[in-house]
């Protein structure tokens, strides 16, 4: 290209940047950006380490501009030499003039880029996405975390009996799944990111539980992790700073996001979190600055941790998956299908079997007309989810799909706590009406036993709310049910001050039947169908 005056030198470049003269550059949101391999980028040595994908998603700017058009271009400029001939002379354009190529918005020559996956997807229309490379119906580019064999539109029974044996029979089969809802649970999350384009939903939160240390927590997730590139995060009770880092990680292609291992009894209670887990698009301060910016949240969220909790909105945005060892040294454990898993599942040829077997379900189940569940219960946002990845399990015969709502209910520190005072509350007073001035009348007892047996709401350091903030308290629980019993409020027109009283409706209470893990025999441990 033989460039001259700043404007035509701007009108050239940019037409040949557009007509996709450097290799692998797409547009995203306005934006050129390039696709490039990142040398000594470090493979995880443990399952709690970031497993990075092996390319990345740059966005064009002037220096790096201006390398590639000294790699996949010979820019010139004519100079007259001493002779008074003219000759091409290699030149590089000024950063301005590159500058200026970049600044428009519009690049209609540029395949538009959506995202970076690192392993395959269910396109909307059901077909498998799984050549790696540019995906023009999706807008996807594959980059894959390990080699994986082709495979069919319409598995052979035989496939299909050999992947439920080898994922259920082998893989999954010596873990201490709590119940067959904890394990099936996972197989849905292990499936999440493959069927995000088809079901086209949110996902919900993922916790991964366990009573004890060394369960297999982390080999779970970074199963995972390994498969769709994996950031590891640490937990912060700090909305601020979970903020910060939920911005800072969505400009990663990591598919899956991980609080690893939380510390024991943590109560996961953030409107932050629970505002990420609901919204398609977060959009959020750029760090550093006042600039607003967006990106879609297509990844899995998931936390590791002992005996864990959740508070406020949180507990109906969350899939739990327990693991109950029921023994004092879970890492005594011995005479696995699998030895050392933890390191096992680092080896890319064991990663390509296990995501292999995984695609064989998927796509049997396509092959049937990918039937939805009609028996899931209602999850609000996430309600297609359960249908689709419930529909996914029924059909290979894995059953208790979401089985452990009820008992991840009672996990739910924000509505045991609020209950047990609504309750005490109701036998204390009935259903007498009280203001916030008189409530908090009924806990000042400065000398004697306390009446409400420490369920009234205190301040962090166990003092007693002041009436203002118990009333905006009490005003922000009107109406919602914990368990059978309810706040009712209304308001003085007199005085517009507010009184309270509590609504209970005594149910008869279910029985939910769990079938018992034969703990005595390993071999049939967590793998009932």
């Amino acid at each position: 290209m033989q460039v001259s005056t700043a404007p035509a030198t701007v009108r050239l470049l940019t037409a040949a940047l557009d007509g996709r003269i450097i290799p692998d550059t797409y547009v995203t949101d306005g934006t050129p950006v390039v696709i490039e391999a990142v040398s000594g980028a470090p493979g995880p040595m443990a399952g709690d380490e970031n497993a990075p994908l092996p390319l990345a998603i740059t966005p064009l700017r002037p220096p790096l501009l201006g390398y590639l058009l000294a790699e996949h271009a010979y820019v010139v400029r004519l100079e007259q030499g001493k002779d008074a001939d003219w000759y091409d002379v290699e030149t590089s354009p000024s950063q301005t003039v590159l500058a200026e190529v970049l600044a428009r918005r519009s690049w209609p020559g540029l395949p538009p880029l959506r995202g970076m996956i690192g392993a395959p997807v269910l396109r909307p229309d059901g077909t498998l996405l799984q050549h790696p490379g540019y995906d023009e119906a999706t807008g996807l580019f594959l980059a894959s975390t390990v080699a994986l064999p082709p495979v069919p539109d319409r598995p052979t029974a035989e496939q299909v009996a050999a992947a439920k044996e080898f994922l259920l029979g082998k893989f999954l089969r010596d873990f201490p799944w709590r119940t067959p809802a904890d394990r099936a649970n996972y197989l849905a999350l292990l499936a999440t990111p493959i069927l995000r384009p088809f079901t086209r939903s949110l996902s919900p939160f993922g916790i991964v539980d366990a009573t004890m240390p060394a369960s297999g927590k982390t080999i779970l997730t970074a199963c995972l992790g390994m498969l769709c590139g994996q950031r590891v995060l640490t937990w912060t009770d700090s909305d601020e700073e979970l903020r910060k880092a939920i911005t800072s990680v969505l400009a990663d292609q990591a598919g899956v996001i991980v609080f690893d291992n939380l510390p024991e009894g943590s109560v996961i209670d953030s409107a932050v979190l629970a505002r990420l887990v609901t919204e398609r698009t977060w959009t959020d301060r750029r760090l550093g600055s006042n600039v607003a910016t967006s990106a879609p949240n297509d990844r899995l969220w998931l936390a590791t941790g002992n005996n864990l909790r959740t508070g406020g909105d949180m507990a109906s945005r969350t899939v739990w998956v327990r693991l109950d060892p029921d023994m004092p040294h879970p890492e005594a454990r011995t005479g696995f299908s699998i030895p050392n898993l933890d390191t096992w599942i680092l080896h890319p040829t064991n990663q390509a079997t296990v995501l292999w077997h995984l695609l064989v379900l998927v796509l049997d189940w396509t092959a049937h007309g990918a039937p939805a569940s009609t028996s899931v219960p209602a999850m609000r946002q996430f309600t297609r989810w359960a249908q689709q990845l419930g529909g996914l399990l029924e059909h290979h015969g894995i059953d208790s799909f979401l089985a452990n709502t009820g008992d991840s209910q009672d996990l739910d520190d924000d509505a045991a706590e609020w209950r047990a005072f609504l309750m005490r509350w109701h036998e204390l007073h009935g259903d007498r009406h009280l203001s916030a001035n008189e409530l908090r009348r009924t806990a000042e007892n400065g000398f004697g036993s306390d009446p409400w047996d420490g369920t009234f709401p205190t301040t962090g350091s166990g003092q007693l709310l002041s009436v203002k903030s118990l009333g905006r308290r009490l005003t922000g629980q009107i109406g919602r049910w914990r368990g059978d019993v309810v706040l009712r409020s209304v308001t003085n027109p007199h005085n517009h001050g507010r009184s309270y009283w509590v609504e209970h409706r005594p149910t008869e209470s279910r029985t939910f039947q769990t079938p018992e893990r034969n703990l005595a025999n390993p071999q049939t441990a967590g793998t009932a169908l």
